[in-house]
């Protein structure tokens, strides 16, 4: 079996299959055989490693995992591609494909299972619209993750590890930081996929924090105080954590806790580090 990551070979498995690409699934496929195996390469795969592939498309990385890893589950949300994958995977007794959203698929069983519930790495090609709950879920379900390492739209991956102040800075950052060390590990031009897309990608490689890098009370709450410090970006972090609906402090607690982490009454979300975070959600908790 031939490597899909050429042009020629993509064209060849979408002509004898008739494959129609579905907007609503954000498909594009990697056409770069370098850009493959720098990702297999960052994702730092071994011999020893479970892996699961999100959105394998028709195999084109796959078949890279399948060659590094001990073994690879593959989660397709479109029908249409599974009998693709049976073909291109052929040659591959390490691999299994579920035809599923993987919004719905309890992976911490599936690590159990597969890998003796120790740390599985995840790799992925995702569309912009899915990254965000896709990268949420994994962390907040408590899925044992050594490491996620995706392709994503460039200005997602650039949103993930940036700092205070920058414009990119958002909930997104905080929630990523809060759970991983995120470095961007290949810029990926829109000329490497089929179709090309509108924008640039770039892989993101997340590898989990071993020990939690702030000291938090109550991490709910927290999410909650960042996600109103975002909402209304114009507006003061007392104003922002007053209107939302998801918190129940007053003005005055709210501008007390802000003086007690040494911060001015005035100051924006956007200015706060996650640590500061964390020490606003303890001084609201009165820890």
């Amino acid at each position: 079996m031939a490597y899909l990551g050429t042009p020629a070979a993509t064209k060849e498995i979408i002509n004898k299959y008739g494959f129609a690409f579905q907007k609503k699934f954000g498909q594009n496929f990697l056409i770069d055989s370098n850009i493959l195996e720098n990702i297999v390469s960052a994702a730092g795969i071994t011999k020893d490693d479970f892996v699961l592939e999100i959105g394998p498309g028709i195999g084109t990385m796959t078949q890279y995992l399948c060659e590094a890893a001990k073994q690879v589950v593959a989660v397709e949300i479109d029908k249409m591609l599974i009998p693709i994958l049976k073909d291109t995977l052929s040659e591959y007794d390490n691999v299994e494909v579920i035809n599923e959203d993987v919004l719905k698929v309890d992976i911490k069983s599936l690590a159990e299972e597969k890998n003796g519930g120790k740390p599985i790495k995840v790799v992925a090609n995702l569309p912009y619209y899915i990254t965000t709950p896709i990268i949420m879920g994994l962390f907040e379900s408590k899925v044992p993750i050594d490491s996620i390492t995706i392709m994503v739209q460039k200005e997602v991956a650039d949103r993930m590890q940036t700092g205070p102040g920058s414009k990119d800075y958002g909930a997104l950052s905080l929630a990523v930081q809060y759970y991983a060390d995120a470095k961007v590990v290949l810029n990926v031009s829109a000329n490497c996929f089929m179709p090309r897309p509108n924008v640039d990608s770039a892989v993101i490689k997340l590898t989990r924090h071993t020990q939690q890098v702030v000291s938090v009370a109550d991490e709910g709450l927290m999410f909650r105080i960042i996600r109103a410090s975002f909402n209304q970006r114009r507006k003061t972090l007392v104003n922002g954590l007053k209107n939302s609906s998801e918190l129940d402090f007053t003005k005055e607690q709210i501008a007390d806790a802000i003086k007690a982490i040494g911060k001015d009454e005035n100051i924006r979300g956007e200015k706060l580090t996650l640590e500061e975070f964390a020490m606003l959600s303890n001084a609201l908790m009165g820890k």
